[in-house]
């Protein structure tokens, strides 16, 4: 997730290069950015209330949904990616963008799962999830191929990195309770640091 959220990021930054200077697109960044954050927030709030009240597997599910949103957003820029290859007659490098976006979210499942492994989710739950990060790929890349807009990447990958970090802050509170020291024990801090190897090898895949 960490890595997801500064390559979102980072892309964020490259794009407003690519847009007009009327646009201002570090302001379009920053409010994608803390657009996704505050309302993600709130809604999390929201969520910490009623799992007072539905127990701990419901927060948990919620959280694991929370995962999927940020992720799926994030995959609505890279559809976004994708839509604009192929707009601009770029067909191989669409195709190449496809291969490798989808061999580097193989990884992102992982995340999705991880705080309901222990609960036993249901089927429809891991549809809904899936369909959740997945399917803004998919409207990513008609929305790029039809009408592709240098700002418009640069706001929703802005939004996907925010809603990436909100999500990252909530993990985080989630695994520190009771005790924030239990953060950097070897299994975490190793386990952390795999992740994002991982993720730096797949990337190797997406060439864009």
């Amino acid at each position: 997730m960490v890595f997801l959220g500064i390559e979102s990021l980072v892309e964020a930054i490259k794009t407003t290069e690519k847009a007009p200077v009327v646009y201002q697109g570090m302001g379009v960044l920053m409010l994608g950015f803390f657009i996704a954050i505050l309302m993600l927030s709130a809604f999390s709030r929201k969520g910490t209330t009623d799992s007072q009240t539905k127990g701990e597997s419901y927060k948990k599910l919620m959280l694991a949904y929370s995962v999927a949103l940020g992720i799926g957003i994030h995959n609505l820029g890279e559809g976004l990616a994708i839509g604009g290859a192929y707009a601009v007659g770029e067909i191989s490098l669409g195709a190449l963008l496809v291969l490798g976006f989808m061999i580097h979210n193989v990884t992102e499942g992982v995340a999705i799962v991880a705080p309901i492994a222990k609960i036993g989710p249901r089927f429809k739950q891991l549809v809904l999830m899936g369909l959740l990060a997945g399917a803004p790929t998919i409207l990513g890349t008609w929305i790029g191929g039809f009408t592709y807009s240098a700002i418009w990447s640069v706001f929703f990958l802005a939004i996907g990195a925010g809603a990436i970090f909100q999500v990252i802050f909530s993990i985080i509170q989630y695994m520190a309770k009771p005790n924030w020291g239990s953060l950097f024990s070897f299994i975490n801090v190793w386990g952390f640091l795999l992740g994002l190897a991982v993720m730096y090898v797949t990337g190797f895949f997406v060439t864009v």
